[in-house]
């Protein structure tokens, strides 16, 4: 048979045989195991917090460590290095099953929508001492901290952000204002990482926002393609454009080049001309009736009074047509 006596926090049974010796034996027996009461192991992943009559008085590192035992000092030993989990909008009951809480998910947006959106936190022990003392129920905490930040981004964007483009910036927006509400209250907890699973419309109006994306996304296509559009032509309109420009040019300095050549031959005429006027006019005449005789049929038919009016003087290259 075996008595059960509570020594500190810890439940010791004493065969029948040590009572029978006496009194100073069992309290030497008990008092050696009071003493070895406080041997503790603190893991690889913890740190020893120990309180001496309930206020804080040092720490101890991983392996095997002693305290004064209770109610001396107590120990407490938090992981620091895992990561927690918190889940705000949904919760986890099984393998990929999922319940939503749509207590924490429905939120207001910064233009007056309701968006419902789920989340994840996760966070680890950065302060032991702090996170063992200067709040009560750390996980509630970290949980109602990291949905009034959410509650707070969301409302300071509108919900095609939301819905969209702004997710990212969402999350870090909300993992740097829970993380400085956490240091504001001395909670020794580092946020690791804040990650939005679904922000979608209520249920009851999902359908009336899948047509406003469809009708945004035929706007933008619209758009895209009225742009390639206009990639594709403003290019080929310059391209004339510079073309028709160059030829222009060409056409100008091809009329300056002939009018300057005109100029200079009529220059030139000119001073010819000054210094023998008849002789310079004749031969204008002459070369002049050459040139315009020369791409047409001639007869030359002598005056009547010169003889018989069929001496005809044939000035047609042979072969020509005779008139």
């Amino acid at each position: 048979m075996a008595r059960r006596i509570i020594i500190g926090d810890q439940e010791v049974n004493i065969p029948d045989k040590l009572l029978k010796l006496g009194l100073i034996p069992l309290l030497g027996i008990g008092l050696l195991l009071w003493f070895l009461s406080g041997v503790y192991i603190v893991g690889p992943d913890e740190v020893g917090v120990v309180q001496t009559f309930g206020e804080y008085t040092r720490q101890s590192q991983s392996g095997l460590n002693y305290h004064f035992p209770y109610p001396i000092e107590t120990v407490q030993t938090p992981k620091v290095t895992e990561v927690k989990r918190i889940e705000i909008g949904f919760r986890t009951v099984g393998k990929n099953q999922y319940r939503t809480v749509s207590q924490e998910s429905l939120m207001l947006t910064g233009d007056e929508n309701i968006v419902d959106a789920e989340m994840i936190v996760q966070y680890k022990i950065k302060d032991p001492v702090a996170y063992s003392f200067n709040f009560v129920k750390p996980e509630l905490t970290v949980r109602e901290s990291s949905e009034a930040s959410l509650r707070t981004v969301i409302g300071r964007h509108n919900i095609d952000e939301a819905l969209t483009s702004g997710k990212f910036m969402i999350q870090e927006e909300t993992k740097e204002l829970l993380q400085s509400i956490l240091d504001k209250y001395e909670t020794g907890i580092q946020v690791v990482a804040v990650q939005l699973q679904d922000v979608s419309p209520p249920k009851e109006v999902i359908a009336a926002f899948k047509d406003v994306a469809s009708a945004k996304e035929d706007k933008n296509r619209m758009i895209n393609q009225a742009q390639g559009y206009r990639n594709d032509i403003i290019p080929k309109a310059r391209g004339e454009a510079q073309a028709q420009l160059r030829e222009s040019e060409g056409f100008k300095e091809a009329r300056i080049s002939r009018a300057e050549g005109d100029v200079s031959k009529f220059n030139s005429m000119l001073k010819e001309y000054r210094k023998s006027k008849d002789v310079t006019k004749t031969r204008l005449y002459l070369e002049t009736v050459e040139e315009v005789l020369a791409k047409a049929d001639k007869i030359v038919i002598p005056d009547a009074e010169d003889g018989n009016l069929l001496n005809l003087l044939n000035l047609q290259p042979k072969g020509g047509k005779t008139q």
